[in-house]
């Protein structure tokens, strides 16, 4: 009986302490508001750069790209003598125009000419202003921007 009153006091304690400490099993409000807040500036400061990162490598893959195309359409020159015309486009180094004699493509991996990275088509000039063919991408602006102007390099 002894054992048994010892065991139940022990029981009553816990029981107690437990009931005692119910009002530490959450978060206050309080700090609730100050973990958003501390998100909420890491947000703020390291967001801008996360974009700003993402920007530039758009502009680094339209580079790629349009080196990409600039090497396809040397092989496009070298199999027919010239440059495919602005109304054939790059999609001639994809399929097969008519004026082609020698067409040994397709000349790009990819079974279609690729969009920019900003999902535009990249603009293909012949003859260039400064070059034998221009590739152009306007970035986000698309066509008529030309503050966000890729191009490719001259020769």
């Amino acid at each position: 009986m002894v054992k048994r009153a010892l065991r139940f006091g022990r029981l009553q304690r816990l029981a107690s302490r437990a009931r005692n400490h119910e009002w530490e099993a959450g978060f206050t409000l309080v700090e609730m508001l100050v973990v958003i807040a501390i998100i909420g500036l890491v947000v703020g400061l390291v967001g801008p750069r996360v974009l700003n990162y993402l920007s530039e490598s758009k502009v680094k893959a339209a580079k790629i790209q349009i080196e990409s195309f600039s090497a396809a359409l040397d092989l496009y020159y070298l199999d027919n003598g010239a440059y495919p015309g602005t109304g054939d486009g790059l999609t001639a180094l994809v399929e097969r125009p008519p004026a082609a004699l020698a067409w040994n493509g397709p000349y790009l991996k990819t079974g279609s000419v690729p969009v920019d990275p900003w999902g535009h088509p990249y603009v293909y000039k012949v003859p260039g202003d400064h070059a034998p063919y221009e590739i152009d991408s306007y970035g986000a602006g698309g066509a008529g921007n030309s503050q966000s102007l890729i191009r490719s390099a001259s020769r």
